[in-house]
């Protein structure tokens, strides 16, 4: 049985979703037969229905070599021009992942479903709660035909985009993987070394990780000597004149406060060096992520338009250039862009009952990377913290206040990213003077020239 993808709303690496417009609709009127694509890790099941709504094909397929081959001959023998003139359509409930990427290269036209409205489809066909593969499929097909005309098909994205998508995701997910054997490292550590974590603060350096590898445990700290533990701080740049006399004195204290069960600080102190150890490997890598990102961010066209985003820096601006693409048709109102990042609010209104809730169907790494984007903002542009200011002086906390930052933002980015211009905050300012912002009136005086 198929899976439904976590990210409901986020396109795929290496797709992009096509114009909501008139050219989509020719391109639906196209299709003569409409195919449902059920997807899981080993098989697939997939029913084809013609314009009638009949089912004119069910096949379940191995997921391998021979099993899309046998998928491709059935579907050519009973539509000859799938594969040439667009006349088959494919509805699947993901955005991403390998089944679409062949369909893709098949020159099919992939149209992905929301898991949310892909259920709602399923128990449409089986009121009474049956399901099957084949049932999927066959809702899906059917859904197409009925309603395909308001979706979205898929296209495939530009090699340097997608390449770069995957890349800033992959390190997303690996910093997420850091923090979590950074938690497991210090829950290791507060069973036996309290001397470790009281000397140090910021354990997402790999000083501290070194540290725990050269020194495992308090007997360990307390014999190694002052002398030891001071070639350590300038061997691994740690040394602070401020810090230094605080933290030998916490390095001579180690014992004061030691776990007495020398059974636990052996197991643990193993434990805490094996963590260490996955850690610097694991930083290694991510410095090569990082230098893979940069290279393909500077050579993207984009990359003054998206470089010159306050705050952004070489981190947040190659997430945000991979996340919205190449192709400027893909949103074609700063409203739909907004939507899709999860900055803009969902209103729901019934009768005199009206509600406005967070927007959770967006593209969730979009979403957390704008986020980001807001909240540097503040120390590299002064109406982004005057901005940001004025919405918590009016009651909303810190997290709803980089929303309606972002929202702000996302709209200028854009512009910027429809014209391919960099951000111009004299230009951004007089635009805003032009329309009478009450933004303007909260930026701080600017001295007269004598």
């Amino acid at each position: 049985m198929s899976q439904p993808t976590s990210a409901t709303s986020a396109t795929s690496a290496n797709v992009i979703p096509s114009t909501a417009s008139a050219a989509n609709d020719g391109a639906f009127a196209q299709l003569t037969h409409f195919g449902g694509f059920d997807w899981a890790q080993s098989e697939h099941q997939f029913v084809l229905v013609d314009a009638r709504g009949q089912i004119v094909l069910s096949l379940r397929f191995a997921n391998d070599a021979e099993g899309w081959v046998l998928f491709r001959q059935k579907v050519a023998a009973l539509v000859p021009a799938a594969f040439v003139d667009g006349h088959l359509g494919v509805a699947i409930e993901t955005s991403c992942g390998p089944a679409v990427e062949r369909l893709l290269d098949m020159s099919l036209k992939v149209y992905p479903m929301n898991p949310k409205a892909a259920e709602r489809y399923r128990d449409r066909k089986a009121p009474a709660g049956a399901k099957s593969d084949e049932l999927d499929a066959w809702s899906f097909a059917d859904a197409l035909r009925t309603d395909g005309h308001a979706w979205r098909a898929l296209l495939a994205q530009d090699p340097l985009t997608a390449e770069l998508r995957l890349l800033c995701r992959d390190e997303i997910k690996l910093i997420e993987q850091r923090t979590a054997l950074i938690n497991q490292l210090r829950a290791a550590l507060c069973e036996y070394y309290q001397a470790a974590l009281d000397a140090f603060d910021n354990w997402t350096v790999e000083g501290p990780w070194r540290f725990v590898i050269a020194f495992p445990d308090p007997q360990a700290l307390a014999k190694a000597g002052k002398r030891k533990w001071e070639k350590f701080l300038h061997a691994h740049k740690l040394y602070r004149p401020q810090t230094a006399d605080e933290r030998l004195k916490i390095f001579a204290g180690a014992m004061t406060f030691a776990n007495p069960n020398a059974a636990v600080t052996r197991a643990k102190s193993l434990l805490a060096v094996t963590i260490a150890r996955q850690l610097c490997l694991l930083e290694s890598q991510l410095d090569e992520y990082r230098k893979r990102i940069v290279g393909l961010f500077g050579d993207h066209p984009d990359h003054d338009c998206f470089g010159s985003l306050p705050g952004a820096g070489p981190k947040i601006a190659p997430r945000l250039l991979s996340e919205l693409g190449a192709n400027r048709d893909v949103f074609q109102t700063a409203e739909s862009l907004q939507n899709y990042a999860g900055t803009s609010p969902v209103t729901k209104q019934s009768g005199r009952s009206r509600i406005v809730i967070l927007r959770r169907a967006c593209n969730k790494t979009l979403r957390a990377t704008v986020h980001l984007w807001a909240d540097l903002s503040r120390r590299a542009c002064v109406w982004a913290e005057a901005y940001y200011q004025k919405k918590k002086a009016d009651g909303m906390n810190h997290t709803a206040a980089l929303r309606c930052l972002g929202q702000r933002w996302v709209k200028i980015l854009w512009k910027m990213w429809q014209t391919g211009t960099p951000y111009n905050e004299a230009l951004h300012l007089k635009n805003q003077t032009r329309h009478g912002s009450w933004l303007i009136q909260l930026l701080p005086a600017t001295p007269a020239k004598t």
